[in-house]
């Protein structure tokens, strides 16, 4: 017992750790002032908290993200930030209704070239908004991104980007000095350092907000906006924990903590937040497995904000940058992306067209416009006919229809508390779309980890093309195994 909670508390640590400078960074981007420091941080340690406490997915970290970033940051330059927080305390009522109304449920129909549409647009949103650093501070942002880099293959126990704000930070007279007029041509490359600022050291306090009733009404469509991607953007982080630990999250009930944290966070000056992928698979892969990893991250932040205002303002504002473009760039779906050229071509239009309309037009907007065309696709591709898992005299599953994004979560579902061993049968399998594929392969690795025998005993030409197309090595080598597969077209 001892050993398991030193664990949780070590993995929070580590959390919070990653999650200072993100949390920094993304305050300052949404706020465009220093001020936005602390907002960031506040929002993740009260949102952060409050959601790991009552949310429904264990070890899940909380806190300012990029899509919630991009949102937030029209919000606050079109009502200031005292709107903007009454926005954020809206949205998370409104999430606490989508829980109550189980709407969290519907996670599980958006389909796998959406998810990465969506998410591909939010990273070339958050690249854009860097431009402007990075032209004013070229080189600091490169060495920062370099050492991240190179930090990231050496020294796995501290994260890089700590590393990376530590080092510049504290050399920064020295890397200036040498920096100094350098040029490429006619192009100057000295950089203009720009600073966070000094930031107050206080305990955070709770503050009321004066609801007028003509702000409210203003604030419904910024709020219900920040609700739907703070929901969808936190279900998303739920979905990719359960691959990663095997596990099935509560989304209702993820949905009423991430509301509660986010009212707790609005009413004490901090930015909204979402359940945020990569503080959360770091904080499964540094031991953390329940809400006191999540909670503590919250708490030694917290610690850190009440006397560390004096150090943080001399961070630059090039080594923020360099790590939010490194964030983005690791928010793309590469997989799916290198694999353009054999998925399935319908697949291959919703995720891009989610990704151009989330740039162009808007978050929300982007992930509905994905979804219909997805449904779009499927009824053109499959025609007629509903998905079933039939189990036969022998034990055999037979799984018949299409297996796609809306029937993917049942029939693995229907599967996943099975016996030891699993004989799977495809043969009546009339059309599997991305997310389908996708399923599939996810239900192969953890049986695999789980130590379940599955033997797949025939499938149709077109579901073996789309399996191995889109299967990574390692997953073709599993299928190899119980599967009688030839090798793709590479």
């Amino acid at each position: 017992m001892f050993r398991r909670v030193t664990r949780e508390i070590l993995s929070g640590l580590t959390v919070a750790v990653v999650a200072l400078p993100l949390a920094i960074a993304f305050g300052i981007t949404a706020t465009g002032s220093s001020e936005g420091a602390l907002v960031g941080l506040y929002g993740a340690i009260f949102a952060g908290f409050f959601a790991a406490v009552f949310g429904g997915t264990p070890a899940q970290v909380t806190g300012p993200t990029g899509p919630i970033t991009v949102v937030a940051t029209g919000v606050i330059a079109a009502h200031g930030l005292e709107g903007a927080f009454i926005a954020f305390v809206m949205a998370g009522a409104f999430q606490i209704l989508f829980g109550v109304c189980r709407l969290g449920s519907l996670i599980r129909f958006i389909p796998h070239p959406v998810v990465s549409g969506f998410m591909g647009g939010i990273a070339l949103i958050i690249l854009l908004g860097e431009v402007d650093q990075v032209q004013r501070s070229f080189l600091l942002v490169a060495v920062t991104i370099v050492l991240m880099r190179v930090s990231s293959r050496l020294i796995k126990s501290i994260p890089a980007s700590l590393i990376a704000l530590v080092i510049i930070t504290a050399a920064l007279p020295l890397i200036g000095s040498l920096l100094h007029d350098v040029r490429i041509g006619p192009v100057a490359l000295n950089s203009v350092v720009d600073y966070i600022g000094q930031i107050p050291e206080a305990i955070p306090t709770i503050a009321i907000p004066q609801f007028d009733g003509s702000l409210l009404l203003t604030l419904v469509l910024p709020a219900l906006s920040i609700a739907l991607l703070g929901s969808i953007d936190s279900l998303l982080t739920s979905v990719v924990m359960d691959n990663i630990t095997g596990n099935r999250h509560r989304s209702n009930k993820e949905l009423i903590g991430q509301g509660l944290g986010n009212i707790a966070s609005g009413l004490f000056g901090g930015m909204a937040s979402a359940g945020a992928t990569v503080r959360s698979v770091v904080n499964v892969r540094s031991g953390g497995r329940t809400a006191l990893s999540a909670a503590t991250h919250s708490v030694i932040l917290l610690a850190l904000v009440a006397g560390l205002g004096a150090v943080v303002q001399y961070i630059p504002l090039a080594v923020l940058s360099g790590i939010l473009i490194l964030t983005a760039i690791g928010m793309f779906d590469w997989e799916s992306l290198r694999k353009v050229r054999v998925s399935p071509k319908g697949d291959v239009v919703v995720m891009f067209a989610t990704m151009i309309i989330t740039v162009l037009v808007d978050l929300t907007v982007a992930v509905g416009v994905g979804v219909v065309l997805a449904l779009i696709v499927h009824l053109v591709q499959s025609r007629r006919g509903k998905a079933s898992v039939v189990q036969d005299d022998t034990g055999t599953y037979r799984i018949a229809g299409p297996l796609s994004f809306l029937s993917a979560d049942h029939v693995f579902t229907t599967l996943r508390d099975d016996e030891p061993k699993l004989s799977l049968n495809l043969a009546n399998v009339t059309y599997m779309d991305m997310s389908g594929a996708k399923a599939l392969l996810t239900f192969v690795d953890h049986s695999h980890k789980s130590g379940v025998e599955i033997d797949i005993g025939e499938m149709p030409p077109h579901v073996e093309g789309k399996l191995t197309a889109l299967a990574s090595e390692e997953q073709l080598d599993k299928l190899r195994n119980i599967a009688a597969i030839s090798d793709p077209p590479r």
